[in-house]
């Protein structure tokens, strides 16, 4: 398992904590940037509120090492150093955008959350908040949170296989405001041409009346277009349709973004195998981290003892 090269940090020592979970045990394995002797200080205990900062990265999959999220705004910046994931989704451009998470340790914490002064601690997946168990602040950590203590469950309908070699029709009939909705910046009047809304190569319109657009779709053999997000190639043309091969390849996936309709509450998907033999490759519309074993690079800032 590849992990994130904290390089400013030495003299690490490695612990393994083994928390009891139901009838089994679950290990979570952190480094610790060890600083001295301890001298007794404050560790994180059940029931606690803390606060703490997080670097998010994949444990495991094609994007072991890459930052799905974090609480941080330098390491938000790097993307050197710290490669965002296919899905990552910024906080915004502001060191103020990005502050510790308020987090209840321990099992079922209110839907809403603790509020102490103007901070609020809500609940997190077992995995991290028992990896935060016996933890004392402002020492960086690494927590192991294997998926079935994350995000266990994937979602079978939420995958689709498509065909790698696709076709689309020459000719493209639409009423005026079909046209109008999927070319807005181009008016419809015969021998116009336009970038085509889908693939970018050239069409031409025909014929334009009251009722109707027709129009010609003119790529030639080669041209290369990205409808879903990937280079597909024109191999045929005949009179009736355009046929395109998929230049994906088993060696990318889980590397590849695509955007496609809407599904599992999502208009992006995953590449997540791709089948040369069977001519098929599938969409992933899981969320990128279901399924998958995660490591929080975590800093207790805080630790708020109940009352």
């Amino acid at each position: 398992m590849a992990e994130p090269k904290p390089s400013p940090w030495v003299a690490v020592i490695l612990v393994v904590i083994v928390v009891a979970a139901g009838g089994g045990g679950a290990a979570f394995l952190y480094l610790e940037n060890h600083k001295g002797p301890a001298a007794g200080p404050v560790t994180v205990a059940i029931g606690d509120n803390v606060t703490v900062n997080y670097i998010g990265v994949f444990g495991n999959g094609a994007q072991t090492g890459r930052v799905f999220d974090t609480s941080e705004y330098s390491i938000a910046l790097n993307n050197i150093s710290w490669p965002k994931s296919l899905l990552y989704s910024s906080r915004g451009g502001k060191p103020s955008d990005y502050t510790p998470l308020g987090v209840y340790v321990g099992p079922n914490a209110p839907s809403a959350g603790y509020t102490i002064g103007n901070l609020t601690f809500g609940g997190v997946v077992t995995g991290f908040w028992q990896g935060l168990v016996g933890l004392p602040g402002n020492r960086t950590t690494y927590v192991s949170v294997p998926a079935s203590l994350g995000y266990p469950l994937v979602n079978a309908s939420c995958f689709v296989t498509q065909p790698l070699v696709t076709t689309t029709p020459v000719l493209v009939t639409l009423s005026p405001s079909e046209f109008e909705a999927d070319v807005p910046n181009v008016t419809a009047l015969a021998g116009t041409t336009f970038a085509d809304p889908t693939y970018g190569w050239t069409d031409l319109i025909l014929t334009v009346n009251a009722t109707a657009v027709l129009y010609e779709k003119l790529p030639t053999i080669g041209t290369v277009a990205s409808p879903s997000g990937w280079p597909q190639v024109v191999t045929n043309i005949s009179a009736t349709t355009i046929t395109l091969k998929s230049q994906l390849s088993p060696a990318q996936a889980g590397l590849v973004l695509g955007h496609g309709t809407s599904l599992c509450g999502s208009t992006s998907f995953i590449v997540s195998s791709v089948n040369l033999a069977n001519g098929t490759f599938v969409e992933d519309y899981n969320s990128e981290v279901d399924g998958k074993n995660l490591i929080f690079i975590v800093t207790v800032v805080d630790i708020f003892r109940p009352t």
